[in-house]
């Protein structure tokens, strides 16, 4: 079983200012792709890794990565977007120094700002056009609304969600923040919709599978958190893709039709004992645990008997191994097993710690130090956040190597269409060719308008590039 897999990643952009005037993000912004559209002529652009970069609206930068067909691929890549930014924000650092400002630009990979807008992480998986996508949507979206009790970033959160009233919360007696999973959460508003922003769903039902559309449709999942672990990372996608797996094999599975999972999402956010009892449309009741170690047991099944998408057996046994144990820790309270491993039990050791160094209570979460500290842990920006400190200390596990990152920024994968696209791109710009590219098509803008259309995402040669590659270099 074969899959191709895609991350979009949005970060934000933040300016520290001291005596020099602020700094709005449109400014901050333009500094940072100057050198992106000097190279492009362009703020959206294909790079010779495969991948796409751009400013998405409200000026905050997105890395999409290249197709991959394997999680090890799909961590290096997005690991890379990360080096690749930071390498633009030193470049935005630079400028506004030399045009007289003191105050330091910040890239943050998190969820939600205090201005109430959200940012996250998209992810894609490429599924079989003879899935009825009805049926697909409807088996997984119980799946994504209880998945966060496994790879939430962790936030502090309103103590009530929105939408409900007075009483109806878990937490409703304080009014101040509590620690919970998610704060992406909150801003879901529907279970499967076309919208994107207007109405935020789950999972998005827009109809662009940048392949052959008769064999193949994208699912375009919008609800998962941007992470800085990557065992959370690869415990997201990899229990996502495990799940896909499940339904387009056919095999029967009981239905978890929650009847109200906008409701459900935001309480589970807020519900770290996973006490919350979810309806379900039959007119039962279920937790998410119990939800998560049904679909863990057939999922295990899957990587038992090799009949899954992940293209690493070693990867997807770790993904279940994971899976089992960060639900252990929530069914028990005891986090300290995977508080290297899983974003939000590293928060919450790292937040627990920093209360007792301050005398807080535990409970007590309303101190504006806690709120800095939940920033710090998504800032990218060196020398200001703290991810990359833990991760030197041994208090975060790393997966990707330094050397595999570094190969990732430069190469695409080589097992699928983004080896063909990352080349024509390198060529065309050694030779100083006009060109246009996207996620199929490949385009010389000479006057003979030479083009090729890739549609077979698993396709990593192709003899029409490579004749397009030879008269570019004739050229």
């Amino acid at each position: 079983m074969k899959r191709i897999f895609g991350v979009e990643t949005e970060f934000g952009l933040a300016y520290t200012q001291r005596q020099t005037r602020r700094l709005g993000p449109e400014e901050l912004a333009r500094h940072m792709f100057r050198k992106v559209v000097e190279w492009g002529r362009s703020s959206n652009v294909f790079l010779p890794n495969g991948a796409r970069l751009y400013l998405d609206v409200g000026s905050h930068p997105e890395y999409a990565t290249a197709e991959c067909d394997s999680l090890a691929d799909l961590l290096a890549q997005d690991r890379a977007g990360e080096g690749i930014l930071l390498e633009l924000l030193a470049d935005a650092q630079a400028a506004i120094e030399a045009e007289g400002h003191d105050g330091t630009v910040h890239l943050l990979k998190n969820n939600a700002d205090s201005s109430g807008n959200s940012y996250g992480c998209h992810e894609n998986y490429l599924i079989r056009r003879t899935v009825e996508f009805s049926r697909l949507t409807t088996a997984l979206l119980p799946f994504l609304v209880s998945r966060q009790l496994l790879v939430g970033a962790g936030a502090l959160i309103g103590a009530v969600p929105p939408g409900t009233r007075a009483g109806e919360g878990p937490a409703t007696a304080t009014s101040g923040p509590v620690f919970g999973f998610s704060a992406r959460s909150d801003f879901m508003w529907e279970g499967v919709s076309s919208a994107t922003t207007r109405s935020r769903p789950i999972i998005n039902a827009r109809d662009e599978p940048h392949a052959d559309a008769a064999l193949y449709r994208r699912l375009h999942v919008i609800v998962g958190d941007s992470n800085r672990s990557e065992t959370t990372s690869l415990l997201k996608l990899g229990s996502a893709a495990l799940v896909i797996d499940l339904i387009e094999s056919g095999r029967p599975l009981k239905p978890f039709t929650l009847k109200d999972p906008i409701a459900d999402i935001r309480l589970l956010a807020r519900d770290l004992g996973s006490e919350h009892r979810m309806r379900l449309a039959d007119g039962g009741e279920t937790t998410a645990a119990d939800m998560l170690e049904y679909f863990l047991g057939e999922a295990a099944d899957l990587v038992a008997r090799g009949d899954h998408s992940l293209g690493d057996d070693a990867l997807a046994v770790r993904v279940i191994d994971l899976w089992q144990r960060t639900l252990t820790a929530v069914r028990t309270g005891d986090w300290d097993p995977v508080a290297t491993e899983i974003d939000w039990a590293i928060k919450r050791r790292l937040f627990a710690r920093y209360q007792q160094r301050l005398g807080l209570d535990p409970g007590d979460f309303g101190d504006p130090r806690l709120t800095r500290l939940d920033l710090a842990y998504h800032d990218l920006t060196p020398g200001a956040g703290i991810f990359g400190g833990l991760e030197e200390a041994g208090l975060a596990a790393r997966l990707t190597e330094p050397a595999t990152v570094a190969r990732a920024a430069d190469v695409p994968p080589q097992t699928t269409r983004a080896r063909l696209r990352g080349e024509f791109i390198r060529r065309a710009h050694e030779q100083q060719l006009d060109f246009t590219v996207d996620w199929v098509h490949l385009r010389l803008n000479d006057r003979a308008q030479r083009a090729v259309v890739c549609k077979d995402p698993f396709q990593s040669e192709d003899e029409r590039v490579d004749r397009l590659l030879a008269l570019m270099s004739d050229a």
